[in-house]
């Protein structure tokens, strides 16, 4: 999946390109318009009272800019950052070193915090609730219980599947966004903004076609760009335009909706294979050898979102536009049951 020209996730290549392209102000921060406007309210409250923010859940799919409204938090309330990520913390120990060396308002950032271990997560409670740490010193009945307060801080937690988070954890979050995927016009900005930064000559129209293949996502688009210029140098003058674009991303198979090889195959195992559904996640999984949360995380948000699929009881199900994307004649019942729905 990592070779995936349009995987929203941080590739191998993204990591410090997407450092120099991410914004460091809220002002600076495109798309989101809702969540900015509050965000900015909260921390300007919060400075005003000379307190940190109160802990903030971002969720959403990959490639959104959760990470980067992290980092963000953290620049405009003037404090630093401590990132780490849920699988990476595994005993009480970890995260009993990284809470007693922060400062005062420092900003915690977990990434995947949904995957944080149960023993690990139960030591958060009282951390986010009474910025306090309770450690057992000794086994047995000579066992001490101790408490060592911590400074005031901001947990910032990052989930692609809110739903695997407990509901004590979630409680805990006094703010909590949902990233949604971006529109077109704001991935052009997007777009327009990092080619400046990376020094590429594009027009709109040529930012236009590499935004409306994106997926909605700022992560995508700057992958793309940085393809796209490729094409862009090799085979034509370095500017980047419609035509060389349309060409790019259809030579790295990336087709007018922003689907790719594995999207289409998902797509034609439910329509071909299981003549549109309903099909399980799990039979997908193993038609397609490729792992269930990766199906969940990564692909099916696009393919619901853009209605070429739809989550039932009973199991994904093709709609029209699905088998109207894929030239495939659509049957009676496929259409039938987009429109009213299974009983």
């Amino acid at each position: 999946m990592e070779s995936r020209i349009v995987n929203p996730r941080v590739g191998n290549e993204d990591g410090a390109l997407d450092l120099s392209l991410r914004p460091k102000l809220l002002a600076d921060f495109i798309g989101q318009r809702q969540i900015v406007s509050n965000l900015r309210t909260f921390i300007d409250a919060a400075k005003n009272r000379g307190e940190p923010i109160d802990h903030v859940l971002l969720s959403g799919p990959p490639g959104l800019g959760k990470t980067t409204l992290a980092h963000i938090i953290a620049g405009e309330m003037g404090v630093g950052i401590r990132t780490t990520s849920g699988p990476a913390i595994e005993r009480k120990g970890d995260i009993a070193a990284i809470l007693t060396a922060l400062e005062p308002c420092d900003v915690l950032f977990i990434d995947e915090i949904h995957r944080l271990g149960r023993v690990v997560e139960e030591l958060l409670y009282s951390a986010m609730e009474d910025f306090a740490l309770d450690i057992i010193l000794g086994q047995g009945p000579s066992a001490k219980s101790i408490r060592l307060s911590l400074p005031r801080f901001t947990l910032v937690g990052a989930t692609t599947r809110t739903g695997l988070l407990t509901s004590p954890l979630r409680d805990r979050f006094g703010v909590a966004f949902r990233l949604e995927f971006y529109q077109p016009e704001d991935l052009e900005e997007v777009i327009r903004r990092s080619a400046r930064t990376m020094s590429i000559p594009i027009d709109d129209e040529g930012a236009r076609e590499i935004a409306r293949r994106s997926r909605g996502t700022p992560r995508v688009a700057n992958r793309l760009l940085r393809r796209v210029r490729d094409f862009a140098q090799v085979e034509g003058d370095g500017r980047i335009h419609r035509k060389i674009a349309d060409h790019a991303l259809l030579q790295m198979e990336v087709d007018k909706e922003g689907l790719d090889v594995m999207d289409r195959k998902i797509l034609r195992v439910i329509l071909e294979k299981f003549q549109g559904g309903p099909v399980g996640v799990e039979t997908i999984s193993a038609s397609i050898s490729e792992e269930r949360d990766t199906i969940e995380d990564v692909y099916e948000p696009f393919l619901l979102q853009q209605g070429f699929l739809k989550r039932t009881p009973r199991g994904r199900v093709a709609t029209p536009a699905a088998y109207k994307h894929l030239g495939i004649a659509t049957p009676k019942t496929a259409v039938q049951d987009a429109l009213f729905g299974e009983q």
